[in-house]
């Protein structure tokens, strides 16, 4: 058996398909052939060049057969956290390996410069196509990808600027579900506290408890608290909401980490006196004192739902844009059925 030699210091390169030509004893093509799996080969042929790629450790060069063919196989996703439990990605990531995809995932970290320096390299590396949990204010940038043919797609929220599909969660309908549920166990001052409405979900979510409380004859003022989601801010919302001269005795929390910082505030003897339903599930909710009650979001339809999404982008980049939106549960565990 031949053994493909390199100039650095006599140790073994890594084998290429003239090596297994040579090997076989057959034309280049013929390795060629057989490795891209053209079934005109004769199988004596195929005999041949399937032993000399196992007697060398031969690995065809994923690289050249992407250029051949212009497929990575590779899709990408920008996240806006991975350190941290992300569901959608998790369901992104099984449902491309059932598909046969390898998904090249990075974390924007609620940055709008990171997020574009990520998805400019993305594009670079001409991917197959990419999923984006958007948070920039505007993505005109990539208009250049799109109109080159870079099938993108968004998760949780629109890509401002540029018109591609989308998935995300109903918001509305969810805070409307959150509302009514705490009106049904009597509560009549409920307020709200929740991301900023820079953030397209926190708007639409302010936006949908606002127009809750009109249709309830509820006035607004003291009742919505959008903002940063910092300590500070959270719990001096909390001490507007729960201790003026018409208390509310019910919150509704705009997303996990709201939620999250709701309770800290508060802490568990005060928590567990107050009605709250919260926006997103929370990790350990049912461990809580009562258990929290939630809307939760079908997370892992939404990250199935972008890659059946993009695969249909990649497979008809002229077909209309299309936006799914995905329905949300109430989830009743004891916190949103607390009395006035």
């Amino acid at each position: 058996m031949s053994q493909a030699r390199g100039g650095n210091g006599g140790r073994p390169k890594r084998p290429t398909m003239v090596d297994v030509a040579r090997e076989a004893g057959v034309a280049l093509r013929t390795v060629s052939r057989v490795v891209n799996n053209d079934p005109t080969v004769g199988p004596e042929y195929v005999s041949k060049v399937e032993a000399a790629i196992a007697a060398l450790n031969f690995r065809p060069d994923e690289r050249a057969r992407q250029l051949r063919t212009g497929v990575t196989g590779t899709i990408g996703a920008a996240v806006r956290r991975i350190a941290e439990v992300n569901p959608e990605l998790a369901a992104i990531e099984q449902t491309a390996r059932d598909c046969g995809l390898t998904l090249l995932a990075a974390s924007t970290d609620f940055d709008e410069p990171r997020e574009r320096e990520i998805l400019i390299s993305m594009c670079r590396q001409r991917l197959d196509g990419i999923i984006v949990e958007p948070y920039g204010e505007n993505h005109a940038y990539l208009q250049p990808e799109l109109d080159a043919g870079m099938p993108l797609v968004a998760m949780d929220r629109p890509m401002s600027g540029i018109s591609v599909d989308c998935v995300m969660s109903d918001n509305a309908s969810g805070i409307g579900i959150a509302f009514h549920h705490l009106s049904q166990h009597g509560h009549r001052r409920i307020a709200y506290i929740g991301d900023s409405e820079l953030v397209f979900s926190g708007r639409e979510r302010a936006a949908a408890f606002r127009a809750a409380l009109r249709a309830h004859g509820q006035p607004i003022e003291g009742l919505v608290h959008p903002g940063p989601i910092t300590t500070e801010r959270v719990c001096a919302a909390l001490d507007t909401a729960l201790h003026g001269d018409d208390p509310a005795t019910a919150l509704v929390t705009g997303n996990m980490d709201t939620t999250l910082t709701v309770l800290r505030c508060l802490g568990p003897q005060a928590a567990a006196q107050l009605a709250i339903v919260g926006f997103d599930e929370v990790p350990l909710a049912d461990l809580l004192q009562p258990a929290l009650t939630v809307v939760a979001q079908e997370t892992f339809t939404i990250g199935r739902t972008a890659v059946e999404l993009l695969r249909a982008r990649m497979a008809d980049p002229s077909r209309p844009v299309q936006t799914v939106v995905v329905p949300v549960t109430l989830k009743v565990r004891g916190s949103g059925e607390l009395k006035p």
